[in-house]
């Protein structure tokens, strides 16, 4: 099968970039994968792709680069396609729906997945007829502005499909926009290389972006309970964002600077969770939770708010990590505790989570994908275009100048106690 992703900026730092990196990476095991970035900003992109994954740039703005688009008065008109309601739209202009009409009109692919709304508009509006056409949804539709979620309304009928990371977020979907395609495929998470935590050390870790919905000042006021109680126990807290000063201030008011850290970005972050063992998060908001399961492939148990719309379909409350009530600091104070001040309890959670993660391994997540494919594909009456493995290996070393290479739960729970058994051996 020729899977082509359509994304703002591969070469970027994000969340639905490096979703689609780890899609697309166990995606060109056994199919033609390219990803088409409308952007092209850096030599070389922030995350490491698969070789296989085939990346080209359409607006390259790199300033030295012999093909630079910086300059094209195009660049300074509007787009008529990708919709203002989106706030990416001071991003795209009549250059970008050049590029990407004539990129879409000659794309050599069987499907076509388009990573945000916008892009969504461009598949419904300048794809060909012949292409299996599927939006992905990163956040969620209620997060949209009204006027965006008429645009979808408008444009989403004539796609093939619709993907949202929450069962949650598909019903949402399936209620306001009657007769489209929906189907839940949670993000992937790579399993951890290193060793998982054994749930011993007194530390707590949370990350994300230092901005009002991740609610880290009800956190550190929770943690001033718990360090009033276990000063032997700290919070470390990863992540960078335009709160930073103001949290940092919080700190401080609180007298909880030998307890809690901020520290900044860190890339990757499951070295620094295996450091810990309790992850919290206080989001008001989650559309999927991506941290959730990064922590809980290291082994972390993890206490998380009850928000929309991911965290209750990631974490069973009692079993891998503890669910609160969102901006209900005495609640989370009380939750962070009741792991600390119980060892055993610690670290059976951190198994249960490291067993329970499995379900969100790339290879049974790409799986999900590849069906929902193959039954869109089939519905047209067409099969899938199937690659030879030496045709892939030959388009991996000569991708040519426009193109860059860049650089069942039984088992699950039996992996895990025999890592969770090799770890308390080297101890």
């Amino acid at each position: 099968m020729r899977i082509a992703f359509l994304i703002t900026n591969a070469y970027g730092l994000g969340g639905t970039i490096r979703t689609t990196c780890n899609l697309a990476g166990q995606l060109a095991e056994d199919h033609d994968v390219q990803i088409v970035s409308v952007v092209r900003d850096r030599d070389e992109p922030y995350f490491r792709y698969d070789p296989r994954v085939r990346v080209r740039g359409l607006a390259d703005l790199r300033p030295d680069s012999e093909g630079n688009v910086r300059n094209d008065p195009r660049r300074s008109q509007p787009s008529a396609v990708f919709p203002s309601s989106d706030r990416r739209h001071a991003s795209f202009s009549v250059l970008t729906d050049e590029l990407i009409g004539d990129c879409l009109a000659g794309l050599d692919a069987d499907v076509v997945v388009g990573t945000r709304p916008g892009l969504n508009v461009h598949l419904a509006r300048q794809a060909p007829r012949h292409l299996v056409r599927v939006a992905q949804e990163h956040l969620t539709l209620d997060t949209h502005s009204t006027r965006l979620v008429l645009a979808l309304r408008r444009a989403y009928p004539s796609l093939d499909a619709v993907t949202t990371t929450t069962e949650a977020d598909a019903a949402v979907y399936r209620r306001r926009m009657p007769g489209v395609r929906v189907a839940a495929v949670p993000n992937s998470v790579p399993p951890y290389a290193g060793q998982p935590s054994d749930c011993t050390a007194p530390v707590v870790v949370a990350a994300g972006r230092l901005a009002e919905a991740k609610r880290y000042d009800d956190l550190i006021r929770a943690f001033a309970i718990v360090s009033a109680a276990r000063p032997d126990w700290s919070l470390r807290l990863y992540g960078s964002g335009k709160l930073r000063d103001s949290l940092a201030a919080l700190v401080a008011k609180l007298g909880v600077g030998k307890n809690v850290t901020l520290m900044g970005a860190a890339t990757p972050l499951e070295p620094e969770f295996a450091k810990a063992s309790v992850l919290a998060v206080t989001s008001t908001t989650e559309s999927f939770g991506m941290t959730l399961v990064e922590a809980m492939r290291v082994g972390l148990p993890v206490v998380s708010t009850d928000c929309p719309l991911g965290p209750r379909e990631i974490v069973q409350d009692g079993v891998n990590g503890l669910l609160v009530p969102p901006r209900d600091v005495d609640a989370i104070a009380a939750a962070l505790l009741s792991l600390i001040e119980d060892d055993e309890r610690r670290k059976a959670m951190g198994r249960a989570a490291y067993a329970s993660s499995s379900a969100y391994d790339p290879a049974r997540i790409a799986d999900r994908h590849l069906q929902l494919f193959q039954d869109l594909l089939d519905a047209r009456g067409r099969p899938a275009h199937r690659a030879r493995a030496g045709v892939r290996a030959g388009a991996a070393r000569t991708l040519g100048a426009a193109l860059s290479a860049a650089d069942t739960a039984g088992a699950a729970a039996r992996k895990a106690q025999r890592m969770a058994g090799r770890g308390a051996g080297s101890r």
